[in-house]
């Protein structure tokens, strides 16, 4: 497999994941946090942060591309996915 193709299969579930917390945090399932949009999206993209830097541990610094290849392998796809699986939820009645 290719260094694009890790990227890729390493960033989507972390957006999986970062949708599903950035739900629980945005819509209030934590009372302390109440409805709080703005902290969902700052979870996600700390997600994001951290999931770069475990693939640049597992593919290599010169293998992943540098920022250019973390740009279109990482987070184009991780945004994707959390975006879509976040609006999926949100707009979902019957989560929970």
């Amino acid at each position: 497999m290719d260094a694009d193709a890790k990227m890729t299969a390493i960033h989507v579930p972390a957006g999986i994941i970062a949708a599903v917390a950035s739900f629980y945090v945005s819509n209030g399932s934590i009372p302390t946090l109440g409805e709080n949009q703005a902290m969902g999206t700052f979870l996600g993209l700390v997600i994001l942060l951290i999931t770069g830097n475990i693939a640049e541990r597992i593919i290599g610094k010169e293998e992943a591309g540098g920022f250019k290849g973390w740009l279109w392998s990482g987070i184009v796809p991780f945004l994707f996915i959390w975006f879509v699986v976040w609006a999926m939820l949100i707009t979902s009645v019957t989560i929970t």
